[in-house]
């Protein structure tokens, strides 16, 4: 299998900052994989390191097997950290001009690329006059029109509208599976990332608080929904491991096989029961109970 980013006890401070702390993470080539987490987690600073603009203070970062920051292995990627920025007087199309001689690209099909990004009727306008969403797609189309082999991309819908937001989803989706490019994507879109992402890590501090295929994610968080009254009773039952859903429901927090044992104490208490149906968590939720259950006991940075 190979590996596109590869990061092994990877530390980084600033300071007294800790914004990455003993962190390791293996991406393998093929599909998008999302990297999730709060302001602060350590996105922005794995992805540079991993770039070559920041050195670690200790560990290491590799893409497809070479050092971080290694020119050939560098030449197979693209990426776009967080809001790009570019000459004010240049076009769109001189920029990707000026990007593909920096970078030795040989006939890049810059009009094309500016056309998938939806800014062909714009290539000739200088950039100073682009909305934040409009420099959005032009770095995309400055991370893409190289056919890298992995793109990296750090908030890539920042500013967009949804049907902005929508078009760059389909692109990057086709890029992944129809073209075979490896993505990298950190977004603060749940919904987003649950539409185009294979698997995802979420980051909290600095460090790794979960990590897998979406699908299996979601569905290790299942919960017993039991539409029943008197809530406050079923509750009194649950303890920690019960929730109040509505004023009719609660969420039981169990493992499967003590439903059944958990249903017949109930209906023994004289619970009215309803409905009892499992339900998974979206990925939303499982964002939040893994942020919830992680020590909040680090500082961290971008």
């Amino acid at each position: 299998m190979t590996i596109a980013l590869e990061a092994t006890s990877l530390t980084k401070t600033y300071g007294s900052v800790r914004a990455l702390d003993d962190f390791s993470l293996s991406i393998p080539a093929g599909g998008v994989f999302g990297v999730l987490g709060p302001n602060g987690a350590g996105k922005s600073t794995l992805f540079r390191i991993a770039l070559g603009l920041v050195r670690p203070t200790s560990g290491s970062a590799r893409l497809f097997g070479a050092p971080a920051g290694d020119m050939t292995a560098l030449r197979k990627v693209g990426a776009m950290i967080e809001t790009p920025r570019y000459p004010p007087y240049l076009t769109a199309r001189d920029t990707l001009t000026m990007l593909a001689l920096e970078s030795g690209a040989k006939s890049p099909d810059i009009g094309g690329w500016l056309e998938r990004v939806g800014l062909g009727g714009a290539s000739d306008r200088p950039t100073n006059g682009f909305s934040v969403g409009m420099k959005q797609r032009l770095g995309l189309a400055a991370a893409f029109f190289t056919r890298p082999e992995l793109v990296i991309l750090d908030e890539p819908t920042s500013g967009m509208d949804p049907a902005g937001i929508q078009e760059i989803r389909a692109l990057i989706v086709d890029l992944a599976r129809r073209e075979g490019v490896t993505v990298i994507l950190a977004s603060h879109q749940l919904d987003e990332v649950k539409r185009v992402c294979d698997r995802v890590a979420i980051l909290s501090r600095g460090k790794i608080a979960a990590e897998g295929a979406v699908d299996a994610l979601t569905a290790s968080h299942v919960r017993l929904r039991l539409l029943a009254s008197p809530v406050d009773q079923i509750l009194a039952v649950l303890g920690d491991k019960g929730e109040a859903d509505g004023p009719d429901a609660v969420l039981a927090d169990i493992p499967r096989a003590e439903a059944p044992a958990l249903i017949k104490a109930l209906v023994n208490a004289g619970v009215e029961i309803t409905e009892a149906r499992w339900r998974e968590a979206d990925l939303e939720g499982v964002y939040l109970r893994t942020l919830e259950q992680t020590p909040q006991d680090q500082t961290g940075a971008a």
